[in-house]
């Protein structure tokens, strides 16, 4: 109990300075205790936070705590940092003095169970020295910045201070915080990053070239571009090629060009995962990697699909201008294909019950023309009870006239209408059946 009280005391609201006011609460589901500086009461509550793995001081302004900084953890402070059990501090819609942040790294240094920093609407104010946390190895793996506000970290910092922890670091999120770039001799010091997220931000083509320089990088696996001002496609390749480890690459939200230039651009072989929606494509390079598994095309201007993928596993095409079922017979292991929202008249079938892995066909919102062989294919579909989810209400007549909107299920075609045209062809071939006996009757061989 003593151990948690210093914590929340001494770490979360600066060392018991006098000026400390706010209230804790206990989420004991997450097993997360929010502290709260825009009380304006005496700490209070903290006692329910005992089982707390996750703290979070939750807005204010720490400026009046800058004198921080100058504390250093005593012997007896350390057996305590030593021996708590959190694993995450999340910071909250707070103004942070920059100078707080190395002596905050320093117990966080002593505190080898923090496994995750996380910051969330917070800016940070000034800038400070970080000299005097080059010692320190965190075991910090995980970082996450969300909507913060900072003076640019380029030229100003000796990356050779906080190579030492920056080194441990595996994931790394920094999301609508209005950055431009990644300065180069940053990227190399994360030498153990594997997952890096920086959707949302302002990364240009140019910005994505020097960010991802030579030696940038070495071990990263996923990244996410998601909503960025990218504009080439070819220079974003040409900038990822190197990354010979990337399996997962998100670059949905950008603007590419409707068409694409040839190009001998090469993305890393080793792509698994590649989301390209949202981009404006109009036509899809078909030198993709040939092992992805999951490709997602949806909201494009996409009229045909000319793409070869054996080990394809997903497909997403929603909302694009596709006017048929692409050959589907190129992507023998498809499992999950979603073509809703698009101008397909009618579903083949035929082609789509031979896949044979295949367990989701989303394929509502088209405009089906729902003549009797076309209903039959659908019906064929249905008996699949796995495929087209959104059945029936997704599922609705475009043409012909007559049936113009009505759900594909209710269309009242009965088995003799739609085998009219059965019943003429045997018509037919009665008449001609007896004509040739006629013949014969009246011109015996």
């Amino acid at each position: 109990m003593c151990r948690t009280q210093a914590f929340v005391f001494l770490f979360l609201l600066g060392l018991n300075l006098p000026k400390a006011k706010g209230n804790c609460d206990f989420l004991e589901s997450q097993k997360r205790c929010v502290c709260s500086l825009l009380e304006q009461s005496a700490v209070q509550n903290y006692l329910q936070c005992l089982p707390a793995t996750t703290y979070e001081l939750r807005g204010g302004n720490l400026e009046r705590f800058a004198g921080f900084f100058k504390i250093k953890p005593s012997p007896e402070m350390i057996d305590i940092l030593e021996a708590l059990q959190v694993s995450k501090l999340v910071f909250t819609d707070l103004l942070v003095p920059e100078i707080l942040l190395p002596a905050a790294m320093e117990f966080v240094f002593y505190t080898p169970s923090i496994s995750e920093l996380e910051f969330v609407n917070c800016t940070f104010l000034q800038t400070t020295n970080w000299e005097h946390a080059s010692g320190l190895n965190l075991k910090v793996s995980s970082l996450r910045l969300h909507r913060v506000t900072a003076a640019a970290l380029d030229d100003r910092l000796d990356m050779s201070i906080l190579r030492r922890w920056l080194k441990n670091v595996e994931n790394l999120t920094v999301t609508e915080s209005q950055v431009t770039s990644i300065p180069c001799k940053i990227g190399k010091v994360f030498t153990t990053l594997y997952f890096l997220d920086v959707s949302g931000n302002h990364f240009q083509d140019q910005s994505i070239s020097t960010s991802f320089c030579q030696g940038a990088f070495p071990q990263l696996q996923v990244l996410k571009l998601r909503h960025n001002n990218l504009t080439s496609y070819d220079t974003v390749c040409k900038a990822l090629g190197q990354q010979n480890k990337l399996t997962h690459l998100d670059l949905s939200q950008n603007n590419f060009p409707q068409r694409l230039s040839s190009s001998s651009c090469m993305w890393p072989q080793t792509l698994r995962v590649f989301n390209l929606s949202n981009t404006g494509l109009e036509h899809i390079d078909p030198a993709l990697p040939p092992n992805i598994e999951i490709l997602d095309l949806s909201a494009n201007k996409v009229c045909t699909l000319d793409l070869s993928l054996l080990s394809l596993k997903e497909l997403y095409l929603s909302n694009n201008r596709l006017q048929a079922v692409p050959p589907v017979n190129r992507f023998p292991n498809l499992e999950v294909l979603s073509l809703d929202q698009n101008q397909i008249s009618h579903l083949s079938s035929k082609e789509l019950l031979n896949l044979k892995h295949l367990q989701s066909l989303k394929a509502g919102h088209n405009l089906y023309h729902c003549s009797c062989s076309h209903i039959r294919e659908i019906q064929d579909l249905i008996a699949k009870q796995f495929l087209l989810p959104g059945w029936p209400q997704d599922y609705t007549c475009k043409s012909p006239p007559d049936y113009q909107d009505f759900l594909v299920k209710d269309v009242p075609l009965s088995s003799l209408q739609c085998n009219k045209a059965l019943i003429r062809h045997g018509s037919m071939i009665i008449l001609l059946i007896s004509c040739l006996q006629l013949v014969l009757y009246m011109f015996p061989v």
